[in-house]
């Protein structure tokens, strides 16, 4: 990679620990099918921010779901027996869970209860959904990664639409991730896990996509993760590997890079606090989420549009 100008370095500082009473330091099977039987008491995800400013993260290998307050405490929504991932809300009480186990689950945050809402697709089990995203007309994109890279490019990027029509877009993912779209949703970024980069597809008017191109390449040896946009368009590529989040102008270069303190595994990003200016990043093998302000504003989440 060939950079005219290095990009800015900051770094990101911590935000909140879970407490100890939260973790569970015993095997796992999420952890031995995906850490090499490393003992693993959580690994955090899918961070997603309430209207009162509440930050909600999935734990994976317990299924748990965690409400962290302003002020950094920590409390248990939900513990079922699945292994959630990426969240977003569907209304002001009710999230929307990507579980590699389950496929999508709702879940209700003021009283616990997880419910199915899509689990297989033509009675074929998914192979284990990971992300998810609503655009403006309140389509659904989500990933569905499984076990799959390159010596097995079969991951799948859905779209489903408000009236329920499922649609296959991609099938030849090496490890689809996160996912993200661009300020006017004519573009989709998709992390690709193992193949260490970020695809752009576009998003025709016919409800296709043509001419999928590799946006962004990293290095290392665990690729891109979760995915945001800021209100200009810049991608952020949380990069666990690295213990990085990159920051993309629009040619894929990196313009800042936001570095975790040492030891991070930086898996996902939220946009909150004041302005949405403050980014929010899971560190999920440690445990922790980290934090910094940026400049310019995250792009809005949009919720499902009834």
């Amino acid at each position: 990679m060939f950079l005219l100008q290095p990009p800015e370095v900051r770094e990101l500082e911590t935000f909140s620990v879970m407490p100890d009473v939260f973790r569970r330091p015993a095997p796992s099977v999420w952890a031995d099918a995906n850490r090499g039987g490393t003992i693993t008491d959580s690994f955090l995800e899918g961070p997603v921010f309430d209207g009162a400013g509440n930050l909600y993260v999935t734990d994976i290998p317990w299924g748990r779901i965690f409400r962290i307050d302003p002020q950094g405490m920590w409390s248990l929504v939900a513990e079922y027996d699945g292994e959630p991932n990426g969240m977003k809300f569907l209304d002001a009480n009710t999230l929307l869970i990507t579980d590699y186990k389950n496929g999508l689950v709702r879940l209700d945050v003021a009283s616990g209860a997880v419910t199915p809402f899509l689990e297989r697709r033509n009675s074929e089990s998914f192979k284990g959904v990971n992300d998810l995203i609503f655009d403006a007309e309140g389509n659904l994109y989500f990933t569905d990664q499984g076990q799959s890279g390159l010596h097995d490019p079969s991951g799948r990027l859905y779209r489903l639409r408000p009236n329920g029509q499922l649609d296959l877009l991609l099938h030849n993912v090496p490890s689809p991730n996160g996912v993200a779209l661009s300020p006017d949703g004519r573009v989709l970024y998709l992390a690709v896990t193992r193949g260490n980069c970020v695809w752009r597809v576009p998003l025709l008017p016919d409800g296709s996509v043509a001419k999928v191109s590799q946006f962004f390449t990293s290095y290392g040896p665990s690729g891109p993760d979760g995915l945001a946009v800021d209100a200009q368009g810049h991608v952020l590529v949380a990069n666990p590997g690295l213990g990085h989040v990159w920051v993309l102008n629009h040619r894929a270069e990196p313009v800042q890079v936001l570095r975790g303190v040492p030891g991070s595994s930086t898996t996902n990003l939220a946009f909150g606090g004041v302005q949405r200016k403050q980014l929010f990043v899971t560190d999920s093998t440690q445990g922790r989420i980290l934090t910094t302000t940026l400049d310019t504003p995250g792009q809005p989440i949009h919720p499902r549009k009834n």
